[in-house]
């Protein structure tokens, strides 16, 4: 190519360093024997059809009275919170004096097919709050939401104001019409009833190729070229493969309730103007009223901060905190930032509220 000068011994150089560590990592490779994740103790106390409630009790002296109740997405896993001691959320919450439940809606199968947002929120979703309340023996519990599962928190929470003491939102969508917002602009050109009369229920790993292609060289080619380099040595790798296996433990979405949420949600965006509907009940986001921390990552690709933060706009509630962590999508939850700002800024947030 015009205007490039090839050096033919750097060249061969690079390409024996690069042949090298290939063969390191394949050493480093043959002394990993699992892939340990989600490894905080904790008991399973409530089950519904694929979901299962876990129950996390503090071994600290409790911060506070009022139980945290997790609510993930549907996509992914919600070990993301836990994927390993250094790199665990839940862990630093725990260590904070907090209990803490945590929804882990399972993997949906052709049976699961017609499960909607009426089934997700105000069935499922409901009946861990009512099993939390009646488990910690409380009138209300705290509520921690999780991209889309913010999204379900919000409207959860609009719907039952009285069971909410307070709500945390993490890296939630809320207007999905911004312009900086590429997973909408991708779910926009949707055909979600073609997709669900093709597929039944939507294949995790066509989602997973969705989220991808948003950022193809850096989470293609780049990831795969500097692979050998997070090989070097086992906790290197084993940190490397931790979030690779929960990058790709996707599990299938059930088809309506897909449906639902690409069409209300990104394809109309009805939640910013009080429309969405959930079974039988409109969710207007001014019934919010109590406490809400809204915490999203300034460098986040999926949910991008225009995304999240009109939120305070949206709500009734008098005491709304933003916070802002200099992050993406995942590092919010898995970075040094995560272990010595996220979890401590919760933790303080709940404690002044209890």
């Amino acid at each position: 190519m015009k205007g490039i000068k090839l050096d033919p011994a750097k060249l061969c150089q690079e390409l024996t360093d690069f042949n090298r560590s290939l063969i390191n990592s394949y050493q480093t490779l043959q002394q990993i024997k699992e892939i340990d994740v989600d490894q905080t103790p904790h008991e399973i106390v409530y089950t519904q059809d694929k979901l299962s409630l876990r129950y996390y009790r503090t071994q600290s002296e409790t911060a506070v009275k009022t139980p945290l109740l997790i609510c993930y997405a549907l996509v992914n896993r919600p070990y993301m919170i836990d994927l390993q001691p250094d790199r665990s959320l839940l862990l630093r919450l725990l260590e904070a004096g907090h209990d803490i439940y945590l929804i882990d809606w399972g993997y949906p199968d052709a049976a699961d097919r017609y499960l909607d947002l009426d089934d997700y929120i105000n069935e499922y979703l409901n009946n861990c709050v009512d099993f939390v309340l009646n488990h910690a023996r409380c009138d209300q519990t705290n509520l921690l939401g999780i991209c889309q599962g913010g999204t379900f928190s919000l409207c959860y929470t609009a719907l039952n104001p009285d069971k909410i003491k307070n709500l945390i939102t993490m890296v939630t969508p809320v207007d999905f019409h911004t312009p900086d917002n590429l997973l909408s602009h991708l779910a926009q050109q949707v055909d979600t009833d073609l997709a669900v009369e093709t597929y039944g229920n939507i294949p995790g790993e066509m989602l997973n190729d969705s989220y991808n292609s948003l950022m193809p060289m850096r989470l293609g080619v780049q990831k795969n070229l500097g692979m050998p380099r997070q090989f070097k040595t086992v906790d290197s790798a084993l940190s490397f493969l931790r979030m690779e296996h929960w990058i790709y433990d996707s599990p299938d979405q059930a088809g309506e309730a897909f449906r639902q949420f690409v069409g209300q949600f990104f394809q109309q965006n009805l939640l910013v103007k009080g429309e969405a509907q959930i079974g039988e009940y409109k969710v207007d986001l001014k019934r919010i009223k109590q406490p809400v921390l809204n915490i999203y990552g300034s460098h986040d690709h999926l949910v991008p901060p225009s995304a999240s933060i009109p939120l305070g706009e949206l709500i009734s509630s008098t005491d709304y905190q933003p916070l802002e962590i200099k992050a993406g999508h995942i590092g919010v939850f898995v970075s040094s930032k995560a272990q010595t700002i996220t979890a401590p800024s919760i933790s303080e947030w709940l404690t002044k509220r209890d």
